[in-house]
């Protein structure tokens, strides 16, 4: 099953470009975590009561599907690799852009983890709510004392918001990034994880990246 998947994705990566699962993967997660921080950033202005209850609800429920999705990106990042593209053999930006992914995965991993921590240790019992249907068991805290309790609380929310200011950062410099990789050095990065434009269409057809091998007439007779 494994193989037969890798022998899928390599149609796509020996094109220079990411998996079709790959993209979704990335894209979906970008536009939810772009929702949870905007979002985040609204409740900060709800005074307390029912409505910030709800809409800390609502960020659970967006939260948790952020880290099945990151368990099964990073899932699919070990048993399908990428494709190795112009970005991979820079040196030095090299290294960072692995680092800044790294940073990446600890946050998607570490907000939701945080946050469901968050919630456990002082929300009444009953169940957390995965895209706001699908029933999540809290953390096993309650036969924790009050004062350990909150103390879970004040660490998961310290290291909540240390996630997000990180997430505040990385965002515009890896949108920042991708641009200028793209548009700038026309590297093969930002191509590779967008919907694929025909090579008479593309516009930077010819400058760094190969067309898509096709096969002659003459060539498929010989021989």
């Amino acid at each position: 099953m494994i193989e037969r998947l890798r022998a899928w994705a390599r149609k796509h990566t020996e094109q220079d470009r990411y998996s079709p699962v790959g993209i979704a993967f990335h894209w979906v997660m970008a536009f939810l975590v772009l929702f949870q921080l905007g979002w985040g950033w609204y409740m900060s202005f709800i005074p307390s009561g029912g409505d910030k209850l709800l809409a800390f609800e609502l960020h659970s429920a967006v939260g948790l599907p952020i880290l099945v999705l990151a368990i099964g990106r990073f899932a699919w990042r070990i048993i399908i690799p990428g494709p190795v593209n112009d970005a991979d053999r820079l040196g030095l930006q090299t290294q960072i852009a692995y680092a800044t992914e790294f940073i990446f995965y600890v946050c998607f991993f570490g907000l939701p983890l945080s946050g469901w921590a968050m919630w456990s240790s002082v929300a009444p019992p009953g169940s957390l709510y995965l895209a706001g249907f699908i029933p999540w068991p809290q953390m096993p805290l309650e036969e924790l004392s009050l004062a350990m309790r909150w103390a879970v609380m004040d660490v998961a929310e310290d290291v909540h918001h240390v996630l997000v200011w990180a997430l505040m950062v990385l965002v515009p410099l890896h949108v920042a990034a991708a641009l200028k990789h793209h548009f700038w050095d026309r590297h093969d990065v930002l191509r590779g994880m967008l919907p694929e434009i025909p090579d008479e269409e593309d516009p930077r057809e010819g400058q760094r990246h190969r067309k898509r091998a096709t096969q002659s007439p003459e060539a498929s007779g010989a021989g």
